[in-house]
């Protein structure tokens, strides 16, 4: 990307061209309609390009990072419950290639499970799953230190999978009550 000195218009569409739709699914997969995503792709973007000399030349989880403070903010300004995906729009969350019932519904239990973690292991597993960061990246944007971030990711895994194993055991069959066949 260049020294910090070359920081020009060139260069801002550089890193534009090239993060920008990372920066949308970041905020689809958070947020719940597109143009919301796409509002907040545009703030960080505003923000990269008045803090440009303060972009490094792996410009992606330090967008994350900012994508992931204005989000905060937002969500502490309003200090209501953050907008969730809804169920109709669950198909676009799917895998390319998977289709039917058993993949919405996949996805549907990781959301369940997602949401009875804490915010801070829902964010690292988002970061390393879905955004697909090294757990380095991940450190930068949650601004911790690459062990820290490990760790954090350890526990998150573990206690996605605790969750997600409750979630798969069927509840307990309760006793039907037969009535008696009558002989005829």
């Amino acid at each position: 990307m260049g020294p910090p000195g070359k920081r020009d218009e060139d260069w801002f569409t550089r890193v534009y061209a090239a993060d920008y739709p990372h920066v949308v699914r970041y905020g689809q997969r958070r947020l719940a309609d597109l143009d919301a995503a796409t509002e907040l792709a545009q703030e960080v973007f505003v923000v990269a390009w008045r803090r440009r000399r303060e972009v490094p030349d792996r410009s992606l989880p330090w967008l994350y990072g900012v994508a992931r403070r204005l989000l905060a903010n937002e969500w502490r300004a309003r200090r209501a419950a953050p907008d969730v995906l809804p169920m109709t729009d669950a198909g676009l969350l799917r895998e390319p290639g998977s289709s039917g019932a058993d993949a919405t519904v996949g996805v549907a239990d990781l959301h369940a499970a997602l949401a009875t973690l804490a915010d801070l292991d829902q964010e690292i597993l988002r970061l390393v799953g879905w955004e697909e960061l090294t757990v380095s990246e991940a450190a930068q944007v949650l601004g911790c230190t690459r062990t820290t971030a490990a760790v954090r990711l350890h526990r998150a895994r573990r206690r996605l999978t605790e969750a997600m194993s409750y979630r798969a055991v069927p509840p307990a069959q309760q006793p039907v009550l037969a009535s008696p066949r009558k002989v005829m």
